[in-house]
Order: C-alpha cells, then structure tokens, then sequence
C-alpha cells in the first residue's frame, strides 16, 4: 500500500457521486478540499465519522474546506447513506478503486483475526494547489470535525 504522504500532488481523479454525476479534483482547484475514506456506508463507525462531520460543515465550510467522501460502494448505496442522514457533501461511487488506489488506502486489513484486503480508513486534506497537507491516519469516528480542525 503506497499511501499519498504530505507534500505529495494528488494526482487528477474523476469518479461518479451518488447522483450519477463525475466529480474531478481539478473541480477543487483553489480551495482545501477534506478526502475521506470509509470502508462501507451504512456501517456504524462510518455512519458516526460521516455524521460528526455534516454536524460541523458549516463550521469546515467556515474555514475554507470542502468535503468529499469516498467508498467503493455503489451509487445507490451512497445515495441511500446520503439522503438517510442528510449529507451536504459528495460521496463518490469508487466502485472500480480509482480515487481509492490513487490516494493508496486499499490494502491488507486485520479484523478478529482475519485478513483481507479493504479500505484503510483515512483523511486528506488537500491544499489549493492539490497538494496533501495533512494525512489522519487514525481517525476518530465521533470527533472527526474536530481532528480536520486542529
């Protein structure tokens, strides 16, 4: 898993949202722009971490940060996570791993002592320039708003 690191250029990406609508990172060109990656809508430590950050969007939103969630669920799933809980930002269908193999957050997970490969739950955030600032590797579901904020 070679996983973008600080100072790192994103590289350029397109892939559908919910909606059906394709969404690049050229579309973010001159504002921060907050990536983050889930394993499965729907699921509770997703649904917390997703939840916590619509609670504080405008709050982001207030400090220049746009938002962009990514899973390789398909579009209805997504559309379903966001219509249920009300999610003012994106979340891209990344059904075939683009956005998810560009960023380097797919690779050999361990859960109750099983292995298997998955999504590594992650945070970009991005400068105007398309450039990692910041990596949260360990994200906190329930206070995720406010690690992005520090």
């Amino acid at each position: 898993m070679q996983t973008l690191k600080q100072g790192d250029a994103v590289p350029n990406f397109s892939a559908k949202d919910e909606q059906g609508n394709t969404i690049s990172l050229s579309d973010y060109k001159g504002k921060k722009l907050v990536v983050f990656f889930y394993p499965k809508a729907n699921t509770p430590g997703c649904t917390a971490e997703a939840c916590n950050l619509r609670d504080h969007y405008e709050t982001l939103q207030n400090q220049g940060f746009e938002l962009l969630g990514v899973s390789a669920d398909s579009e209805k799933k997504q559309a379903n996570f966001k219509n249920k809980y009300e999610f003012p930002f994106p979340l891209l269908a990344d059904e075939d791993k683009t956005v998810i193999n560009a960023f380097g957050v797919w690779g050999l997970k361990k859960f109750m002592g099983k292995e298997y490969d998955g999504i590594h739950r992650k945070t970009f955030i991005v400068d105007e320039q398309g450039v990692v600032e910041r990596v949260i590797d360990k994200v906190k579901t329930k206070d995720h708003a406010a690690q992005i904020l520090e």
